[in-house]
């Protein structure tokens, strides 16, 4: 066995005997360990963004440009958004020791299903630093251990914002090792880690589409997947043009390299001449490349500058300032569009009409559905649980924003007063 496997090993056992402690620490030290810790970081932001320069710096000299640059760098609003989401996660109700049902049987048995921590988490991750913090409070809240193994562009940020989390546990009275970090940031550190099944509950990657290949092809342990984010707005017949325009914008245009951004426009065909040519020029005017069908390259004025799209481009998460756009036989075409080239990620419709509404809710099967509204709301914050691991596109145990209820299961508790079965 390796010395990095050994290493590895060490970690996981740890945070088994830290994640035995904090699965029964009370409330109130789980939430003076956050306050601790949003205080931490407000108070260490010049060290934060000094170790984030360096480390923007190096992925600088090495090419990285766009989507990922941006969710590397951090600055004075990103870390007072991170302690900011910490305290939101401090507010939420603790899920553990919930009762999610109960009963009493006809022989007197009072039966309970209680929310209980999951154990010890392995969160896999790229390039966004605030996922050090994000997944450290919420694992602490739901009384989960965490093993955070980020990748080598933010190794000096993920090593300066964990050691403040650290800080925050011990002095909370809560033990170290309930959020630990891997150091190493080759791929094998992430095979070992996914092999620990003796200490290791669940594994959550968040990251590129080789990222979560990877965890899911070696993982031993379980995974819930955080695959990309091939998301879509249809914009059905009679659509409110400016409420359409404004969706689309602001879908794609402020952060294109996040997985809840616009991916993909469809629009109906027997209403593209009335509402894509406003789309369109706006979306242009952003700095927007379209990639077009025919059938939208025929409304559309050539001073648009469109390009036309390939068969590649139907299903494709760009992650920057590029969309696909397509003109479809209405809502059965934009649901038969989706149900080939959606990722499961976030689908949204732009109508006046309730019966398109109704089915658009029914008929789509994504982790979120979205009507009359941008696609960026499908996140933590905004679905009000504080911050998110990420978006789950698996099916089980958990579909969407992964919040404090995300990292619970349930245990069964019966009581009785000495009933035997016989």
């Amino acid at each position: 066995m390796t010395d990095e496997a050994l290493a590895i090993g060490r970690i996981g056992r740890a945070g088994r005997a830290a994640g035995r402690r904090l699965a029964v620490a009370s409330t109130a030290q789980k939430d003076e360990a956050l306050s601790l810790l949003a205080i931490g970081l407000l108070a260490s932001t010049r060290a934060i963004l000094e170790a984030n320069a360096d480390d923007v710096a190096e992925a600088r000299a090495n090419g990285t440009t766009g989507a990922l640059l941006d969710r590397l760098a951090l600055d004075d609003a990103r870390v007072g958004s991170m302690a900011r989401a910490v305290d939101e996660i401090r507010a939420l109700r603790d899920p553990v020791g919930t009762v999610i049902e109960e009963s009493v049987r006809p022989n007197g048995l009072r039966v309970r299903r209680v929310r209980v921590p999951i154990g010890v988490i392995a969160m896999i991750y790229e390039a966004r630093p605030n996922v050090t913090s994000d997944a450290s409070a919420l694992c602490i809240k739901a009384g989960n251990a965490v093993v955070l193994r980020g990748g080598r562009e933010a190794a000096r940020s993920n090593a300066a914002i964990a050691a403040i989390v650290s800080d925050a546990l011990e002095r909370a009275g809560l033990p170290r090792d309930a959020v630990q970090r891997i150091p190493m940031t080759d791929h094998d550190s992430i095979r070992v880690l996914l092999q620990q099944t003796e200490s290791i509950d669940l594994a959550i990657p968040r990251g590129g589409e080789a990222l979560i290949r990877f965890v899911t092809e070696h993982a031993r342990v379980p995974v819930v997947q955080h695959y990309k984010g091939v998301c879509h707005l249809f914009v059905d017949a009679g659509a409110d043009v400016d409420l359409a325009t404004r969706l689309a914008v602001d879908a794609k245009l402020p952060r294109p390299g996040v997985c809840n951004a616009l991916e993909c426009l469809l629009v109906d065909a027997s209403d593209a001449a009335r509402v894509l040519p406003s789309i369109a020029t706006a979306l242009v005017a952003g700095g927007c490349e379209l990639r077009v069908d025919a059938r939208a390259r025929a409304v559309l004025p050539v001073s648009i500058g469109a390009k036309s799209a390939t068969d590649a481009d139907w299903g494709f998460e760009f992650l920057d300032r590029i969309l696909a756009v397509r003109v479809v036989d209405g809502i059965d075409g934009a649901l038969a569009h989706v149900a080939r080239f959606g990722s499961g990620h976030t689908e949204a419709i732009c109508t006046s009409s309730v019966e398109h509404a109704d089915r658009w809710r029914r008929e789509i099967d994504a982790a979120c559905v979205v009507v009359n509204a941008s696609t960026r709301f499908h996140d933590g914050g905004e679905l009000g649980l504080g911050a998110e691991l990420g978006i789950a596109t698996s099916r089980l145990h958990w579909r969407g924003p992964m919040g404090v209820e995300s990292l619970t299961t349930m245990k069964w508790i019966v009581d009785g007063d000495g009933q035997v079965r016989g």
